[in-house]
């Protein structure tokens, strides 16, 4: 099972890195600040995320992005040894992955950029959303999502 957690951990970093790159890099976001995609409904609009979701707890303090790294990487590890130690049913190891490579990739934008690259912004029914996110919130979500809904439920022989 802990190949099925590693697939799934693999597949949802390397897509959220993935697609940082093609906003940062390919479309080159950052100097456009906004791209209309789909309107309201999809937008891409850069941000550079230095705290927790929807930048909380944010600020340019080299302290803060270290803890939030240092942060990342506990509940990483926490999973994981969890995930190894329980019986779980395939759904949930799957959730755990994906809550394991989306939060690697906001780690390593840490690293590597000292924030967090948020680019999707979605808008619906008069509501203007002034955040932005990002692939890997996306993951953590659905993988905390998962974890909920599926780590009481065992595998079958």
């Amino acid at each position: 099972m802990m190949r099925v957690m590693f697939l799934s951990g693999l597949l949802a970093f390397v897509l959220d890195q993935a697609s940082k790159y093609h906003a940062l890099l390919v479309l080159d976001l950052e100097r456009l600040g906004t791209l209309p995609i789909y309107p309201p409904y999809l937008v891409y609009q850069m941000a550079w995320n230095r705290g927790v979701n929807f930048g909380l707890f944010g600020s340019d303090a080299q302290t803060t992005r270290w803890v939030l790294v240092v942060l990342g990487l506990v509940i990483c590890l926490w999973v994981i040894q969890w995930v190894r130690k329980e019986v779980l049913a395939r759904r949930a190891v799957i959730s755990a992955g994906l809550l394991v490579g989306g939060a690697l990739g906001n780690v390593a934008d840490r690293v590597i950029h000292g924030a967090v690259i948020d680019f999707l912004n979605m808008s619906c029914c008069g509501i203007q959303n002034p955040f932005s996110f990002n692939v890997a919130d996306v993951f953590v979500f659905a993988g905390a999502f998962g974890l909920v809904l599926f780590a009481g439920s065992k595998n079958t022989p």
